[in-house]
């Protein structure tokens, strides 16, 4: 459990409703009253009070050992998070604005504190939110099996306050991160997906992913990773947890599904929706989410703690993200002449979408139970069309994206 808290939290807390509507396009100040940083005997304890809920990362490194913490769109107000606790416990602490709009808290540590729980918490009144984080001292063994990998995370995130001499702004400022798409070939293993003919769905949505991510690389728009990169299963859970670790910035679920009629031909792009579209929807959700029982893996539990982060205030700029992504990749389908299901834009229950911090789509490639679609599945020269048009889609909806994101921060 500390491995994971540690390793990537995006722990986004409900806020009511009308608050999330209200604060959409503000950004969220530290207020100095209620952000306190105290030290027991073994104990560290980090209170952040805030104008309204944040998205937030935490992680540990060592060789110092520190705690970073970064906040999406925080203003510091002049407040210091890091003052009041012992220099035994805390040494020094750094705080800023990072290049992507994120900000960011280091926390040189005095001993080994490795973090035992996070949570945000939002009066229901007010609309102001409380991050707090609690550490105990631990063995430096224990500490560093749990830190992350430092120049991993600097590459992706930068390296700017991790270290004091890191503080500044660097002065030739480094290439632009590319965005990251993290493709997901499902099924695999135990979980062949559909069938025919002797042919599974999961060795062609994997080799599809591969000659994806080559066109995707070979452009150099986009940085890749995928789930699964050989016939292993992976839970659907376990695929969401990926993403994050990856930090990306785009999950595409890719599917090539059958249906018991036999009658949907064409591409789907699926969104994430509390209700199926219609029947074909809710049978592929049920299917997919199936298969994390072949393991003995049931993500019934989690049910009330999705259904709250989906009203958090993240998912209030994720879900039209999602929705302009999906029309994109239908508009690159259809420009270059794929053919489409008849409603081209569907949504599901499916668990795989709902890590609510990234925009997420599932595109049903096509359909093994229509034998036109199966035919072109199986045909390299119509996956290499449909992977340079989904580049296409991509190349666009992000132009997009990029172009929106920088209006709303205006």
């Amino acid at each position: 459990m500390v491995g994971v808290i540690c390793g990537l939290l995006v722990l986004l807390l409900c806020a009511p409703s009308a608050f999330a509507q209200a604060n959409m396009g503000a950004q969220a100040r530290v207020l100095e009253a209620g952000t306190v940083l105290v030290g027991g005997r073994d104990t560290l304890a980090l209170d952040i009070s805030l104008s309204q809920p944040v998205p937030y990362r935490v992680r540990t490194f060592s060789a110092p050992p520190r705690l970073v913490i970064d906040f999406n769109t925080l203003d510091w107000a002049d407040v210091e998070p890091g003052a009041g606790a012992p220099r035994s416990h805390v040494r020094a602490a750094r705080r800023g604005q990072l290049p992507d709009g994120w900000s960011r808290l280091v926390l040189d540590l005095g001993a080994p504190f490795l973090l035992t729980s996070s949570e945000q918490r939002v009066d229901p009144d007010s609309g102001q939110a409380i991050i707090s984080l609690r550490m105990k001292r631990v063995a430096l063994e224990e500490f560093e099996r749990n830190a992350q990998d430092e120049q991993r995370f600097a590459r992706l995130s930068g390296a700017a306050y991790l270290h004091p001499e890191a503080a500044p702004a660097p002065a030739p400022a480094p290439a632009p991160r590319k965005p990251i798409v993290m493709l997901d070939p499902g099924h695999g293993g135990i979980d062949p997906g559909a069938e025919r003919d002797g042919i599974r769905e999961a060795d062609i949505v994997l080799s599809f992913a591969r000659q994806l991510r080559e066109v995707l690389l070979r452009r150099g728009r986009f940085d890749v990773a995928m789930t699964r990169d050989a016939d292993e299963f992976v839970s659907l859970d376990g695929r969401i947890r990926a993403a994050r670790a990856a930090q990306a910035d785009l999950f595409l679920s890719l599917h090539a599904d059958a249906l018991p009629e036999g009658l949907a031909t064409g591409t789907v792009i699926y969104l994430l929706g509390d209700e199926a579209s219609d029947e074909s929807a809710a049978y592929l959700a049920e299917r997919h989410d199936r298969a994390d029982m072949l393991a003995g893996v049931d993500l019934t539990g989690n049910t009330d703690e999705i259904a709250r982060v989906l009203m958090s205030v993240a998912w209030q700029d994720t879900a039209p993200r999602a929705r302009g992504l999906a029309d994109a990749l239908v508009e690159g389908l259809g420009d270059a002449g794929l053919r489409l299901h008849r409603r081209p834009i569907q949504s599901g229950a499916f668990t795989v979408l709902r890590a609510v911090d990234m925009p997420s789509a599932l595109i049903e490639l096509g359909f093994m139970s229509s034998p036109r679609d199966l035919q072109n599945l199986r045909d390299p020269d119509w996956t290499l069309r449909m992977a340079e048009a989904l580049a296409d889609a991509l190349e666009l909806w992000q132009e997009r994206d990029t172009a929106m994101q920088q209006l709303l921060r205006r």
